[in-house]
């Protein structure tokens, strides 16, 4: 909307003469032609290492600008970041990350090559989509074929939950890198699901049985739709070990387990 562009034009006559800014990204709603009228301007402000060096120690990584803002309801959600964060998070950021940078665009800039580091961060290689694949259905074999199951078994209330809603946030990721698609969180992830060319059919009605009324039977229903969906990367013997090492022995491996990637 024309407003939220005027907005960023103010934005950038204001900040671009400020010692330690070398760019401004505009991400968000703005950017991905969902945004109301009250819409807030997400950017991400670029830095020198140096000046972001002073808003760490500052504890000034995010914050909210109003200052040019001229409608109802708005402001600037500014993130700030350097050169080594947008490397980073091309080589090993987790989706939210990836996805904030989906349909970015640079507003201003005096970094040669920022328009490259922006778009290449939210692409990932097809056997990165492969290997998500592996890791999560790992996690619904593990999540609906044992825990659910321990948790009936067991009558354990706390497990019976988390086994649930674990369950479903893995086979929800599963589908997402089969549509070769990033995890936006955990608000985002139904909708997200419901736009998906790659889906079986009737999976949310699955899905919304093992939330609202958790059990080892609803969880094998769930878990079936899924196997009977695609032939996931991951043979039945490998399950078990790759469940293991990805998500039990981060304190081992220092790999951050995938559901919070």
């Amino acid at each position: 909307m024309q407003h939220h562009e005027d907005s960023i034009a103010r934005y950038v006559r204001r900040i671009r003469e400020i010692d330690g800014v070398r760019g401004v990204i505009v991400h968000g709603s703005v950017t991905n032609r969902n945004e109301r009228p009250d819409s807030d301007v997400d950017l991400f402000l670029l830095l020198t290492d140096e000046a972001f060096d002073d808003h760490v120690r500052q504890g000034r990584l995010s914050y909210v600008d109003r200052e040019g803002i001229s409608y109802e309801g708005g402001y600037y959600d500014i993130k700030v970041i350097n050169t080594e964060y947008l490397r980073a998070a091309a080589d090993h950021g987790d989706d939210p990350t990836r996805a904030s940078f989906l349909n970015a665009r640079v507003a201003w800039s005096r970094a040669d090559d920022l328009e490259e580091l922006v778009a290449a961060i939210p692409k990932l290689s097809p056997a990165e989509w492969d290997r998500r694949m592996a890791s999560f259905i790992a996690q619904v074999r593990l999540q609906g074929g044992y825990f659910l199951k321990q948790a009936d078994q067991l009558d354990n209330t706390f497990l019976l939950h988390h086994a649930a809603v674990h369950l479903i946030g893995a086979g929800g990721r599963a589908l997402l890198a089969l549509n070769q698609t990033l995890y936006q969180g955990q608000k985002y992830l139904e909708q997200t699901l419901a736009s998906l060319p790659r889906i079986p059919d009737g999976y949310q009605d699955h899905a919304t049985a093992v939330l609202d009324h958790p059990s080892a039977a609803a969880g094998a229903a769930y878990c079936e739709l899924l196997e009977a969906y695609h032939p996931w990367p991951l043979k039945q013997e490998r399950t078990l070990s790759t469940f293991v090492e990805q998500n039990e022995l981060g304190w081992l491996t220092g790999v951050i387990p995938p559901e919070y990637c």
